[in-house]
């Protein structure tokens, strides 16, 4: 028998439910804004999650003053340097100035031989600057060579935007001069599953023993008018590899592992030691272990989850 009161199977928030185009996904920054003037992104590499014992100093909370148990998230983010600067006009790249030829970069895109200087005030219409990053994921565990690139927006009018590159073009930028407190938004690439039926993909209920062409399939796909299969049916397809953001993911801890080992003894499962940064985030993020994960600012920030103030005391 049906049930004409339960929720539909599957959530159509998520819809399409495609494969993603690439593993590090792009960021909208103009919505985005942060206080001051800085960077507005960051790439980080999903090392685990662990617990953490930390203090409640959160004001009006029952807890406050007390040691409270944390479900948590580790990444490692290894430094990023600019690569380029990139000039917007009316939403569109008028120009793009490269400034880095690093090794690492051979992996990613053909470097030119001749060395050119980039002659940023020749630049005179612009209403936006951003820069594209790459991040030194050689310096990690995970075995892996190839450099990360992302565009990430920086906060600020466009005179300090282009201020701030200036003095920030050939320098390595650290996780803790991005984000060392506060709130973030987290973007990954989920684990991908491959192709796979409606009951995994959707939690769809398995029919009769005794029903006829299939018991992991929906009872009907749609009625006979009006005439088509609509895209709410529960049907087969890609599950996971699912681009997917987490709002406003509490800051715990940043730093460097040279000044606070933070490693399991024998490292974390399945990734290994850190080697460079690190920072703990409140709760869970979206992907497998390794994968990269994008920091950003938050676009819509708590005032609840704001005001909240967690000190690490020990990880468990």
């Amino acid at each position: 028998m049906t049930d004409n009161n339960r929720m539909r199977k599957g959530s159509l928030q998520f819809y399409p439910r495609v494969r993603a185009k690439k593993v590090i996904p792009s960021v909208n920054w103009k919505p985005i804004s942060k206080e001051g003037t800085g960077f507005m992104g960051f790439v980080g590499y999903k090392a685990g999650m662990i617990s953490v014992w930390a203090k409640d100093d959160t004001e009006a909370s029952l807890t406050k003053g007390k040691r409270i148990a944390v479900p948590a998230t580790v990444l490692e983010c290894p430094p990023m340097k600019i690569y380029s600067i990139r000039f917007y006009k009316d939403g569109k790249v008028s120009k793009e100035f490269v400034v880095a030829d690093d090794k690492e970069l051979k992996r990613n895109v053909k470097l030119s031989k001749k060395k050119v200087e980039a002659n940023l005030d020749s630049v005179l219409e612009y209403d936006d600057v951003r820069v594209i990053m790459f991040s030194g994921v050689k310096d990690t565990g995970i075995g892996k060579k190839k450099a990360d690139l992302l565009e990430v927006g920086i906060s600020g009018d466009v005179t300090e935007k282009l201020n701030f590159v200036k003095e920030n073009v050939g320098k390595m930028i650290s996780v803790t001069d991005v984000f060392s407190s506060g709130l973030v938004d987290t973007r990954g690439v989920t684990r991908g599953f491959g192709t796979h039926g409606p009951v995994k993909r959707f939690g769809i209920a398995l029919k009769d023993h005794k029903s006829e062409k299939g018991r992991r399939r929906p009872g009907s796909l749609a009625p006979w008018h009006p005439a088509r299969v609509t895209f709410r049916a529960p049907q087969a397809g890609q599950t996971g590899f699912h681009n997917r953001i987490c709002y406003n993911n509490l800051v715990l801890e940043s730093g460097k592992i040279s000044e606070k080992d933070i490693n399991k003894k024998g490292g974390f499962e399945h990734y290994g030691l850190i080697k460079t940064d690190y920072i703990i985030l409140k709760g869970s993020v979206p992907g497998p272990k390794k994968r990269g994960i994008v920091l950003s600012a938050p676009i819509m920030p708590s005032k609840r989850l704001s005001k909240k103030s967690l000190e690490v005391v020990e990880l468990r």
